[in-house]
């Protein structure tokens, strides 16, 4: 079994910071990619930046040069560092691993961007 704790997510104002975070455990294949997806009301899943064990990322254009995905293997653990944030960027963070064709999924956390 694969579990996935979050934190991080809150409420901070349109301009301001956030630092997600999430960690894995379990039985987890070396090779894999994590990453942060969300979801706002009404609208599908959609990703945010991954991250592959070889330290290669992709972001959302929405997001590009705003967040910064890294994370530690050793501890299988992600982190999403958000900045310049705006009020578009509210929704509920999702942390996610893939391997083996697989995804699993954390609890999710919210994050709300108003004034």
């Amino acid at each position: 079994q694969v579990q996935l704790v979050e934190s991080g997510g809150g409420v901070v104002q349109p301009g301001g910071s956030l630092r997600l975070s999430c960690a894995a455990s379990g039985n987890i294949f070396t090779v894999n990619t994590m990453g942060w997806y969300r979801q706002a009301p009404g609208k599908q899943r959609e990703m945010v930046a991954v991250i592959t064990n070889g330290g290669s990322t992709n972001y959302a254009d929405s997001v590009k040069g705003r967040f910064t995905i890294s994370r530690d293997n050793g501890k299988n653990a992600v982190n999403l560092q958000m900045s310049n944030l705006k009020p578009e960027d509210t929704a509920v963070y999702y942390c996610n691993i893939k391997f083996f064709r697989r995804d699993y999924w954390g609890q999710g956390t919210q994050v709300t961007v108003s004034s």
